[in-house]
């Protein structure tokens, strides 16, 4: 997301290529055997094993050889352009403020690697993209009404918040159980959407909390209902030149009835795009409000 805005607030447009073939780039440290492959025998010896230099599908050492080091934005500054790319295993966005900047790195690339060159990012691990000259908004329609359809909530009434402001669940030991797998898979469905549907976030991981043993009274589907009245809303990164970084934070004191604990909220934003949120329940008990919002401050500024 901080990856959209800032392209967004420069007015670069993003492409997308593709690595074919990835985990066969991935040289492996480990020792590993594979017999000869058919039409691949050697007339010598036959009954020899190849070792592995390479990675292959299917081996387990494979993501790990490829994924060697955890960074994956980078930035390149060549006089007054700048290219911005950003590596997802073996997907790739990339775009600056130069056109032959951004055309000699793709080019680059494909001397080097078998690429897919997918023209301008419209979708990328679920999330749809929309590039215009105001700015770039990120949704997942599609997803949502996947989700809608596949929990059969289609026909479920418009509801206008995804939660009530006064709802408090407690574990409800004595309440009619509910299909704990449908459950669980709902919430995690409803988790993923929470990349651009941050509103929802709360609710979401509020219900998580009652995986283990689900009742009716635990609300998912005040979450459905108001996805289905809100199917395309998603966060919009406008175009601007200012990069202020401001960050906001909440906390509930002991607002989680069974454990007393507090649920840290924190949001952070460049200029006015979101780029990051939390709501996380604190580790400890606090015994004060006082004290709950310090714990969110740090979390907020970390």
């Amino acid at each position: 997301m901080i990856l959209l805005a800032f392209a967004a607030s420069k007015g670069f447009k993003l492409q997308q290529m593709d690595v074919k073939s990835a985990f066969l780039n991935g040289f492996i440290e480990e020792e590993v055997y594979v017999r000869q492959p058919r039409g691949f025998k050697s007339a010598r010896f036959p009954d020899r094993v190849y070792m592995l230099r390479k990675a292959l599908y299917g081996l387990k050492q494979s993501p790990r050889a490829w994924m060697l080091v955890d960074k994956t934005l980078f930035l390149l500054s060549r006089g007054g352009d700048t290219l911005i790319v950003q590596i997802y295993v073996d997907d790739i966005i990339f775009g600056g403020s130069s056109h032959a900047l951004v055309s000699s790195f793709a080019e680059q690339m494909s001397r080097e690697f078998e690429m897919s060159l997918m023209g301008e990012l419209q979708f990328f691990l679920g999330l749809q993209i929309k590039q215009g000259p105001e700015g770039t908004f990120v949704h997942q329609a599609k997803y949502t009404r996947d989700i809608l359809k596949k929990f059969d909530m289609g026909d479920s009434k418009p509801m206008t918040t995804p939660m009530s402001t006064n709802t408090v669940l407690d574990a409800d030991e004595d309440g009619e159980a509910v299909d704990q797998k449908e459950f669980r898979g709902m919430v995690d469905s409803l988790l993923y959407l929470t990349a651009t549907r941050p509103v929802i976030q709360f609710a979401v991981c509020l219900c998580a909390r009652y995986q283990a043993s689900p009742r009716t009274s635990h609300p998912r589907k005040p979450i459905s209902r108001y996805l289905k009245f809100t199917p395309e809303f998603g966060l919009w990164y406008s175009l601007g030149s200012s990069l202020s970084l401001r960050g906001f934070l909440d906390a509930d004191h002991a607002g989680y009835r069974i454990d007393r604990k507090s649920t840290s909220s924190t949001c952070q934003l460049l200029r006015t795009s979101l780029v990051c949120w939390s709501f996380r329940k604190q580790a400890s008990v606090s015994l004060s409000t006082t004290e709950a919002e310090y714990i969110a401050a740090a979390s907020c500024c970390s």
